[in-house]
């Protein structure tokens, strides 16, 4: 008999890796909870899409959960909600109290959740506990309007971002990207001139720009358990990441990246604030002072995170061997990727892409040595989810990157790479 049953909230690419991941584990369907259906879960036979329109916002999504509370408020087995997006972690946070009444819900208390979603509440964090992040400065609309915001302490290319991203997801203009690396003063004011007068209200990021390209990147993913004890550590490196506007930032090729001290640093910023579940890291090596610089935080697996699993680490067994065995107490933390012969290359885009398009480094050549012995995957091609139809609109998103790439990478990606390596 099975002992749990997971519930999972959205219908992307993370929703996708998850269920791959307790599916490997358990041979198990898992059902995901979501306002829409996405191509990736679309014609899936290891997860079953429950659709509810405006499920994504409050007050539709405690609405539908009240109703899921007398559902399984008697479940035999233990019911475990898992996040595949911020606006999910934020609203299991928010409800955490009330959810508990049926569910597990491994996420970190909504005070804690409120300072870290927020990338100046997150920097805040950073500079108390030590963790280096770029160097940044705040905008908001008062600046833009008393023309302050264009004291740009930064030398040019800069980067600027949304301070919240879920408001920008409404500010819709000619140019509009989900974060901006601009090259002078001009082009400076004429993007925070749009932004400012196209309705977006909240704070702006500005940020030194680290020098490099993508392979620059690292990612880190972390499972916390329910005592704040750091139980398990996955290093990827990127070699590639999403050149479209809409996406950009996003990681499409990683190869796995082992370095204890950046374990080290971490894992003790994660149990001084006392945090629970899985914890995602955006970061770059800044080769100016030899420092790894964090940019954010994102409370709970991303949406490239397959690679943890693809590498040995399944995703889905950290929350299980916690909540339901209650077997991580007393082991020792797993630091992933210390042996190179069990590495394995995660792909979110053809093969030839990543080839053509990701700068030639030493990480890149051992990448294509992977990829050349076979020991590579992706998320979404499984073999124990096969159908035709899957297939088809799986093979047709992964070619919609061939003209995304052809359009996108020389204006977004390689006029920056070729200044500052």
């Amino acid at each position: 008999m099975q002992k749990f049953t997971p519930i999972l909230l959205g219908s992307d690419i993370n929703v996708y890796g998850m269920a791959r991941s307790f599916n490997e584990a358990y041979g198990i369907k898992v059902t995901a909870l979501a306002a829409s259906t996405l191509a990736p879960t679309r014609y899936s036979k290891i997860v079953n899409i429950e659709q509810h329109p405006g499920f994504s916002e409050d007050p539709e999504f405690i609405k539908v959960m009240r109703e899921k509370i007398k559902e399984y408020k008697n479940h035999e087995e233990p019911v475990i909600l898992i996040s595949c997006g911020d606006g999910y972690s934020e609203l299991l946070a928010k409800h955490k109290e009330e959810l508990e009444e049926a569910f597990i819900v491994p996420y970190i208390d909504y005070s804690l959740l409120k300072k870290l979603i927020s990338k100046e509440g997150f920097y805040e964090v950073c500079e108390e506990y030590g963790l280096p992040y770029p160097k940044t400065k705040i905008i908001t609309m008062a600046d833009y309007q008393d023309g302050s915001y264009a004291d740009v302490p930064f030398a040019f290319p800069v980067a600027l971002k949304p301070e919240d991203p879920v408001s920008w997801l409404d500010v819709q203009f000619e140019g509009r990207k989900k974060a901006f690396v601009i090259k002078d003063l001009a082009e400076f004011k004429d993007i925070v001139g749009k932004i400012y007068t196209n309705g977006y209200k909240e704070d702006l990021i500005l940020q030194d720009f680290i020098p490099g390209d993508d392979s620059n990147m690292r990612v880190l993913n972390a499972y916390v358990d329910k005592h704040h004890q750091v139980k398990m550590m996955c290093l990827g490196h990127p070699l590639l990441e999403d050149p479209d506007p809409i996406a950009i930032g996003n990681y499409m090729v990683i190869t796995p990246d082992y370095d204890q001290r950046l374990y080290d640093t971490v894992k003790a910023f994660l149990e001084k604030i006392n945090y629970t579940g899985m914890a995602n890291f955006d970061i770059k090596y800044d080769s100016r002072d030899g420092q790894y610089k964090f940019f954010e935080i994102n409370l709970r697996q991303g949406r490239s995170s397959f690679y943890v699993t693809l590498n040995g680490y399944n995703l889905a067994k950290w929350y299980i061997d916690d909540y339901v065995e209650d077997s991580l107490k007393d082991k020792e933390t797993v630091y992933g990727n210390k042996n190179p012969q069990t590495h394995r290359l995660w792909l979110g885009v053809p093969p030839k892409i990543f080839e053509k398009y990701a700068v030639d480094s030493d990480a890149k050549m051992a990448a294509m040595a992977l990829l050349k012995a076979k020991r590579y995957g992706t998320t979404v091609f499984y073999k124990k989810d096969f159908s035709p139809k899957r297939w088809l609109l799986m093979k047709h998103m992964y070619h919609n990157y061939y003209k995304d790439y052809e359009r996108y990478f020389k204006v977004n990606k390689e006029q920056y790479f070729a200044k500052n390596k």
